[in-house]
């Protein structure tokens, strides 16, 4: 009797974790299937953190497989979107729904369904954001790309493209959150013995939190420490820790400098610790019943915050940016030209912001291709607990309640519709415009150098663009002017006197070197915690004096 019981229950559990995918299946395909959306049956939840960590070399595997090119190896992966760009909204329509066994989800190219929902905030809501980021455009990004440019103008060629943008990048973070200056160095550099120089140890931490973050939500924190987990998982530990220390320790500083009346810098974490203080008498003790301000866990979880969108994010961006500009001289020639009509003989590091960043429409046309072409965070919203209506053209839709709801970026950045017939080719020229073209919406036109009088950046409008590269609505990504800022005073250092371009292979000439290098960007960029290039390493790049 006792072995039958042994026998029965794993063959119940068993039975169960077959039917029970099956029959959530089943009741998400029935609560899709009657808004008469196309409809796309996947056998895997697209954002469950387990699959989320085998989800590309499954498909990968499957795909080898005599039936291996069907919808679960289109679309069940991380960074399909990108491959897709605009395809299957062309064949299926502007809005699809990929039924799963966990939950729905709407994948949305229409522009102006997409800007309802980010307008419709209540209806459609998403994690709130943090504070805006301070102004960095200064001495900070203007010495790290000087450093950079030094760096691998020195060498025959460089591959740390993505290396070398993730250390500057860092380092003007630094400077935002914690008012620390760090100098440049190569990711071939060893930091001399006696440098007080802690930014390689933080940066090291950030990278492997930010590279292993989906083990870290699924495990936690605490039980990262157990000595039978792999090596790799005790090393995110220890990240965590490093990375924890090194905000306390700033935080402290900045709280016992403040609480002194002492001379603070402007930067974020001062202004968290300024928060934070509502809680804290004279004396320095917390008061637990008047909770006005930041605690200090969530300084914490704000500072990790702008770490993960404005550092990674931005490096990413740089990254793809310079290789992508590699492959055209002459969109390098084309902002060179712009740069130095702007500066003049004027150093770079002394040029302030207010008279210099507005006047670089096609240095910010390159931030916003880049940008287009390959977002680096993509938002995505949801239906919450109630059903939602939602305008589809003509038609009005009803969305189950708890759908997860996304606008495609890749498909609503690409889609000839909006784009043109190059929508997939990298053109910084499309966010330029002529003043004698009369634009019907001058408010949205920033004006270029006097030497240019005739051109004018046009941004996206808020509503009903096909633009979301920093989201959309009243609460767009809050580190958008900082990304801005930081990728444009990067291309000032970059190229104001210098010029980059693939390093040839054995047997090729130029042309065909920038060709391999655009099918490497276009073949090699995907998802892990956010877009980038998978392979930086094999972009060889050469930079040269103009």
């Amino acid at each position: 009797m006792s072995f039958s019981i042994f026998l029965v229950i794993p063959t119940v559990l068993c039975v169960g974790i077959v039917l029970y995918p099956l029959y959530s299946l089943a009741v998400n395909y029935n609560a899709a299937r009657k808004t008469r959306l196309p409809l796309i049956i996947l056998p895997f939840d697209c954002g469950h953190p387990l699959w989320l960590i085998i989800d590309r070399k499954v498909a990968q595997w499957v795909r080898r497989l005599p039936f291996g090119s069907g919808t679960f190896t289109r679309f069940n992966w991380r960074g399909w979107e990108i491959w897709d760009r605009y395809r299957a909204h062309l064949e299926l329509g502007d809005a699809i729904f990929f039924v799963t066994p966990g939950k729905n989800y709407l994948q949305l190219c229409d522009a102006e369904a997409v800007s309802e929902i980010f307008q419709r905030r209540a209806d459609f809501p998403r994690p709130p954001e943090s504070t805006e980021m301070l102004n960095v455009f200064g001495p900070n990004v203007g010495t790290q790309s000087t450093d950079l440019i030094k760096y691998w103008s020195s060498k025959p060629s460089i591959n740390s493209v993505a290396a070398d943008t993730r250390t500057v990048s860092l380092h003007v973070m630094s400077g935002a959150i914690f008012g620390k200056s760090y100098p440049f160095r190569g990711a071939d550099q060893d930091i001399p013995s006696d440098s007080k120089d802690d930014s390689s140890s933080y940066g090291k931490a950030l990278k492997i939190i930010l590279d292993r973050c989906i083990p870290l939500v699924i495990l936690g924190r605490k039980n990262l420490n157990n000595p039978w987990l792999p090596k790799k998982l005790r090393e995110l530990y220890q990240a965590t820790l490093v990375f924890q220390a090194h905000m306390t320790e700033a935080y402290e500083s900045e709280k016992v400098v403040m609480m002194r009346n002492g001379k603070v810098e402007n930067n974020l974490m001062t202004s968290l610790v300024r928060a934070s203080l509502a809680n804290v008498d004279q004396k320095g003790t917390t008061n637990a019943a008047q909770q006005e301000g930041l605690t200090e866990e969530e300084v914490y979880g704000n500072v990790f915050v702008f770490n993960f969108a404005g550092h990674d994010a931005t490096a990413n961006s740089l990254a793809i940016g310079i290789c992508l500009l590699a492959t055209r001289p002459d969109i390098q020639d084309w902002i060179a030209e712009e740069i130095n009509a702007v500066l003049g003989g004027i150093d770079s590091r002394e040029s302030p912001y207010e008279t210099t960043f507005r006047r670089l429409p096609r240095c910010l046309a390159v931030v916003f291709e880049t940008v287009r072409l390959y977002t680096a965070v993509a938002i995505a919203k949801s239906t919450g607990s109630s059903p939602r209506t939602l305008s589809l053209g003509a038609n009005t839709v009803i969305i189950p309640k708890n759908t997860v709801v996304i606008p495609n970026y890749s498909a609503l950045h690409t889609h000839p519709r909006y784009w043109g017939d190059d929508s997939l080719k990298f053109e910084p020229s499309r966010w330029i415009v002529s003043s004698s073209s009369d634009p019907s919406n001058k408010e949205d036109l920033r004006p270029s150098p006097a030497s240019y009088p005739t051109e004018y950046l046009k941004e996206p409008p808020n509503r009903n663009s096909p633009f979301v590269g920093w989201s959309g609505g009243a609460r767009s990504c809050p580190g958008r002017k900082f990304a801005q800022v930081e990728f444009v005073g990067v291309l000032i250092g970059l190229f104001r006197e210098y010029k980059v371009a693939p390093v040839p292979l054995n047997g090729e000439d130029d042309a065909s070197a920038r060709a391999r290098l655009l099918e490497q960007i276009e073949k090699d960029t995907g998802m892990r915690l956010l877009l980038q290039m998978l392979h930086p390493e094999k972009a060889v790049l050469a930079w040269r004096r103009r």
